[in-house]
């Protein structure tokens, strides 16, 4: 999961993220609850777009590096779309994923698997 140097409060925060979610799955699963969790990669959101301008009108080189890093590990060869990532959560707010559970499930352009 780390991907950059000065992310371990990010890193830490997705672990307990996927903790969390394990754990309640296993404990209200049987009390009707369908537990799981959406994992996104980079997406094209207003926040990564006003980076991607501060960056370079800045030229923070590090962010750019780290930028053009995170770029070439994705198998897709693109960012996502935050509609991509509504797709996921609709087919788990629906009847589709009725034994879908404690599942994490990553929207990530194949990241996670570089």
């Amino acid at each position: 999961m780390p991907f950059a140097k000065g992310l371990v409060h990010y890193d830490i925060s997705k672990a307990g993220v996927i903790a969390l979610t394990r754990a309640l799955a296993r404990e209200y699963g049987k009390k009707g609850f369908k537990i799981n969790v959406i994992v996104p990669g980079g997406i094209n959101t207003k926040s990564i777009e006003k980076l991607k301008k501060e960056a370079l009108i800045k030229f923070k080189g590090a962010v750019i590096q780290t930028g053009i890093s995170y770029f070439t590990r994705l198998p897709l060869g693109r960012m996502g779309e935050p509609e991509e990532v509504a797709r996921v959560a609709l087919f788990l707010a629906t009847d589709l994923s009725s034994y879908v559970h404690g599942a994490l499930i990553p929207v990530d352009g194949g990241f996670l698997s570089t």
